[in-house]
């Protein structure tokens, strides 16, 4: 797979457009990033959840791996362009477009009010 055939696969999801995140292009559902291409366009990631992390990296160790730390734990998966297939890649962005749509159409979270009251004497 190259770098444009990843690309073309994620603007083919429903409300997929293209961005720029820290110098690599992006690719986003609502707003919300679900893919992006890193530099040198060897590698991608897509955003699944852990536990469709765990089955895509099972399936195919060498295409699919999770992304160093705290994101690659919540299951942000590196994706090796060269051996990916075009259906796995498919399906895997169908699913992490699909998490981040509903995740984005979810109500934001009221936030507790930080201001505090300076007493007075």
């Amino acid at each position: 797979m190259t770098a444009n055939e990843f690309r073309r696969i994620a603007l083919k999801m429903k409300d997929a457009s293209e961005g720029a995140h820290m110098g690599h292009p992006d690719f986003r559902a609502n707003g919300k990033i679900f893919a992006t291409l890193h530099a040198g366009d060897v590698t991608g990631m897509i955003k699944l959840t852990p536990e469709q992390q765990q089955d895509f990296v099972a399936a195919d160790p060498a295409t699919f791996s999770p992304v160093n730390g705290a994101w690659g734990r919540q299951g942000c998966t590196l994706v090796r362009l060269e051996p990916a297939d075009e259906d796995q890649i498919g399906e895997a962005m169908t699913l992490a477009c699909q998490e981040t749509a509903r995740l984005a159409a979810l109500p934001k979270k009221k936030r507790a009010s930080k201001t505090t009251k300076k007493s007075r004497s």
